[in-house]
């Protein structure tokens, strides 16, 4: 993935406030709307989002790497609520917005920053009007399971 070659920016509210919460992410999946700008940094992206549902794919690297050396745990977990995060947001209508109330994550076995492509899939387990309950696992190339987690999602007005 070069990851210079995609294009980063705010989420583009205005323009998808008549978008359901699927339609919006679909065009950011798509590359129709910017990624946010930490997806460059952190080296991950939403590549799959249907309803309730969500990948991101992530590549590890020396970037990421604690003093342990192997990659920050910071890099899975965030990944679990980003992904969380989509996946909730799929399910909202236009004029809604998401924010984590919290996320939890377990790890099942180290991440090294030679371990190269990385899947983080969540899916929705309770969608209530005020609150959206997640869960997700990252996993390795071979599938293996490298952290999972959960998040508490709140259901918000969009700014106008």
């Amino acid at each position: 993935m070069d990851w210079n070659s995609r294009t980063y920016g705010p989420a583009p509210f205005k323009a998808g406030a008549h978008l359901s919460g699927l339609e919006f992410m679909r065009k950011i999946a798509a590359q129709e709307y910017p990624d946010p700008p930490i997806c460059k940094q952190l080296t991950f992206r939403l590549v799959e989002v249907g309803e309730g549902f969500a990948v991101f794919e992530g590549e590890t690297g020396l970037h990421l790497m604690n003093p342990m050396g192997g990659v920050h745990g910071g890099w899975a977990l965030t990944l679990i609520d980003s992904a969380t995060g989509v996946a909730a947001h799929s399910t909202l209508p236009p004029g809604k917005i998401h924010a984590t109330i919290e996320t939890k994550g377990n790890f099942a076995r180290p991440i090294r920053a030679d371990a190269g492509k990385v899947r983080c899939e969540a899916r929705v387990v309770s969608a209530g009007r005020t609150v959206i309950s997640c869960e997700a696992k990252v996993l390795d190339g071979a599938g293996k399971v490298l952290a999972h987690g959960t998040s508490t999602i709140m259901v918000l007005d969009a700014p106008r």
